[in-house]
């Protein structure tokens, strides 16, 4: 996206979907090979853990071919290439995958501070993008990674699968048709039973390459847990504001048409996660001009037992979790009993990852590009940023830079 410094937050979702019209005359550094509508898709991926794993598994079950795994973890590296083709290519260091010339994109499921530098190497070495969310580990340095990815003509699809979800686009719509009203307030929850004990801090016996897990932050002294649960320590991750947060602050930006919050707030603290550096516990508070909202966390009580999003009108109120969503019309003690309306249907990830094998093929913008994974993440890393400073903190119109005054 060209222009992504002037752009104003109202325009920046509005602009981010179409975003491959603006980068028409810009070229990548290595030529892209264009597939034809029935060649299979060659991949490598870095970062096969659980998640990664799991990811790796839908890719194939589309008839990806994964020619090469990278995981500075020996079991994780193992199981990787267990699921991948007899012949594909193992390592440590995944500058060393990138250089592997049959890849046509690589899938990133490592942790949160790796991902923006392996994906700008990723699409400076001519490999599409896969990318597990958060996108980055800070404002700026998100911006930056939308600046660069937008230098090539990369497809770049950040792991956000509300995305491509039909449950999601369907209540979307029904905020799109007025039948809400005015929308004053959304609110954003995660109940979890979580991590209610202290971190595992016992010994890793297994082959683990510490100084390239730090990559390219510093390296800190080793402890296993920071390994085990490196969500839970700032060098690593947003913590669970960022973690979770990316998915749910970015529902509430895309229905409501706002780009980024003007300004945050937020108080948290570890009551359970003994060990841990970021709050298993909090509460964050959003000024968007229009409406307000808030994004609360709570990883010792399973009250829900997962996510809720509620969006809270003058007409109407919808209700938005993992089994669909419902609309209870205004006043609702007169409509408790009888939704106006009330969808099943779940988030998978499946769709997520065959529109982006589709983009892949048609070389067409996916759901969730770069400056929506940017857009998304700047609400939980904004309250962080209130947090550590103890004060509210604001963003600026072009979402790439902090201030603590309006």
């Amino acid at each position: 996206m060209n222009n992504f410094k002037s752009c104003d937050r109202r325009s920046f979702l509005k602009t981010s979907v179409s975003a491959g019209a603006g980068i028409a005359a810009v070229h990548s550094i290595v030529p892209h090979k264009v597939l034809g509508a029935n060649e299979r898709i060659v991949m490598g991926i870095i970062g096969p853990g659980g998640r990664g794993r799991g990811v790796m598994k839908m890719h194939m079950s589309e008839g990806v071919k994964f020619a090469a795994v990278c995981d500075v973890f020996e079991p994780n590296r193992l199981r990787g290439l267990e699921m991948a083709e007899d012949n594909a290519k193992s390592y440590i260091d995944y500058r060393k995958l990138l250089e592997q010339k049959d890849l046509d994109a690589v899938l990133i499921a490592t942790a949160e501070h790796n991902h923006c530098v392996q994906m700008i190497d990723a699409v400076n070495a001519g490999k599409d993008a896969y990318c597990e969310k958060p996108m980055s580990n800070s404002i700026e340095e998100g911006a930056k990674t939308v600046k660069e990815v937008r230098k090539t003509d990369r497809i770049v699809q950040i792991g956000m699968q509300r995305r491509s979800a039909p449950s999601v686009h369907k209540a979307k719509k029904v905020i799109a048709d007025g039948i809400l009203g005015k929308v004053h307030m959304c609110r954003a929850q995660w109940f979890w039973q979580q991590h209610n004990h202290p971190l595992d801090n016992s010994p890793i016996n297994e082959k683990l390459d510490w100084e390239r897990f730090c990559h390219p932050k510093p390296v800190i002294e080793f402890e296993p847990m920071k390994y085990r649960y490196w969500r839970y320590f700032w060098n690593f991750s947003g913590g669970n504001v960022t973690d979770q947060g990316t998915h749910l602050m970015d529902v509430i930006q895309w229905f409501m048409n706002s780009g980024t919050p003007q300004s945050a707030e937020c108080f948290g603290k570890v009551y359970e996660s003994i060990g841990a550096e970021t709050p298993d516990t909090f509460n964050a508070s959003y000024d968007y001009g229009d409406f307000l909202a808030t994004w609360t966390l709570v990883y010792s009580n399973s009250y829900q037992n997962g996510w809720t999003i509620y969006f809270h009108g003058d007409k109407a109120t919808l209700i938005l979790d993992a089994a669909g969503f419902r609309v209870f019309k205004e006043p609702w003690a007169e409509h408790k009993d009888k939704p106006l309306v009330d969808f099943k249907g779940g988030i998978g990830t499946q769709p997520h990852v065959q529109n982006f094998l589709a983009c892949v093929k048609s070389r067409q913008e996916p759901n969730a590009p770069v400056e929506v994974g940017h857009s998304a993440v700047c609400g939980p890393h904004l309250a962080n940023v209130a947090w550590h400073n103890k004060r509210r903190a604001y963003l600026s119109e072009d979402a790439t830079k902090v201030s603590f005054t309006s």
